[in-house]
């Protein structure tokens, strides 16, 4: 039975007092009865399996490991890695291994992928699953308010120290500048040292240590490979700081001294230190293959291969360890004479025979996700979606 037949024949047999919304949501765990209760009907198989889903993803040597293990799926724009992500997430969890699910992409869908509103940059428990399973969207926009708050503090605590001084006239200078609202945009790179920090708690904090699999739902290339090399980058720019702050911490001493103010304070550079080791420590984390692994997912056009393998070369560059690519939304096998169907499949056809000679993507383990024709949304489906690409 064609998926459209059946959500149309039990659409018939629900009451009619049901919202579209509600209706929407009675017929996907309906689905997901259906499904479990009819797991080796030949027809349901035949037209949602592809061909060639001998690939499997080693699902058991995922869940193996007792370390705690991140994942961190990635791919260009569109491909589906949400609903992958999702997925896994809630097939980890299904399997009795409590999981959180994080987005850090600035577009967030997490929460329409789980169909729960999971918005405020809070861990939120997700309905529906066996075992413990929380979701968080990350929330830049949070953080800079925050930044912003502790940049006019800190405005405020420059002009107190310089006023000690004797130096208030140089305060009023840098207040003329409105440090504040130099913080009102977004800087370059803020969603990712969000996402830095968050993996730092999760490193850190007790609340987070009984979590076995944390599963990163990444944004874009770009965005992703920024993330994965920032714990470079922050550490060789914290190690310029603490250069530059000892030396100001040596000229503030001597202007001190000239004005007879007393014995400097001592600089933080034992902070800066901390911040740098705690890089360093996020940095050998995305590194380590017995702790990460980073997921490729694509769909079968040339321009998303393409992609993906300039992606699977920046990861390897950067040392991050990927051992699997998701080639999602394949089109299932068809004895109808639908031309579109056909010339689809040709395309994707070749996008796989490029996959397969890719010096990058070939070493891969290929997962093939086929495309079905329902929207992969709520607890249900996404189990659904689940028992299909995570075997």
């Amino acid at each position: 039975m064609a998926m459209a037949s059946l959500f149309n024949h039990m659409s018939k047999s629900l009451p009619h007092k049901h919202s579209s919304a509600k209706l929407s949501r009675s017929i996907q765990h309906l689905v997901s009865a259906y499904i479990n209760s009819n797991p080796l009907n030949p027809s349901f198989q035949a037209r949602y399996m592809t061909t060639a889903m001998t690939k499997v993803a080693g699902f058991d040597e995922m869940v193996s490991s007792k370390q705690r293990k991140f994942y961190l799926l990635g791919g260009k724009g569109g491909v589906g890695k949400t609903s992958c992500a999702a997925s896994l997430a809630v097939k980890l969890a299904n399997r009795g291994h409590p999981t959180i699910v994080v987005s850090t992409d600035p577009a967030h869908s997490l929460s329409d992928s789980f169909d729960q509103n999971l918005t405020g940059g809070m861990l939120v428990p997700v309905q529906g699953v066996d075992s413990s399973l929380y979701a968080i969207e990350l929330n830049p926009e949070k953080a800079r308010e925050e930044l912003s708050s502790k940049g006019q503090h800190d405005e405020g605590a420059v002009r107190n120290v310089m006023d000690s001084m004797g130096l208030g006239g140089f305060a009023g200078m840098m207040g003329d500048l409105k440090l504040d609202e130099l913080l009102e945009t977004s800087p370059p790179g803020l969603d990712e040292i969000v996402a830095i920090s968050k993996v730092m708690q999760f490193l850190d904090s007790p609340e987070y240590s009984k979590f076995r699999h944390i599963v990163f739902d990444t944004a874009p290339t770009g965005h992703t490979l920024r993330l994965l090399s920032l714990p470079d980058f922050l550490d060789a720019s914290i190690g310029k700081m603490m250069k530059i702050k000892k030396k100001i911490a040596s000229a503030t001493a001597a202007l001190k001294s000239a004005f007879g103010k007393g014995e400097p304070q001592q600089d933080d550079n034992d902070k800066l230190e901390q911040l740098r080791l705690s890089m360093g420590r996020v940095r050998d984390l995305f590194r380590d293959p017995e702790t990460t692994e980073f997921v490729i997912v694509t769909i079968p056009t040339v321009m998303a291969v393409n992609e993906s393998s300039r992606l699977c070369a920046s990861l390897r560059k950067e040392m991050v360890p990927v051992n699997r690519l998701v080639i999602n939304q394949l089109l299932p096998p068809s004895a109808s004479d639908c031309k579109f169907c056909s010339m689809r499949r040709k395309d994707q056809r070749r996008a796989l025979d490029k996959i397969e000679k890719d010096p990058e993507l070939a070493k891969l383990k290929l997962i093939e996700s086929p495309l079905v024709d329902v929207e992969i949304r709520g607890v249900p489906a996404l189990k659904f979606m689940g028992d299909m690409v995570w075997k």
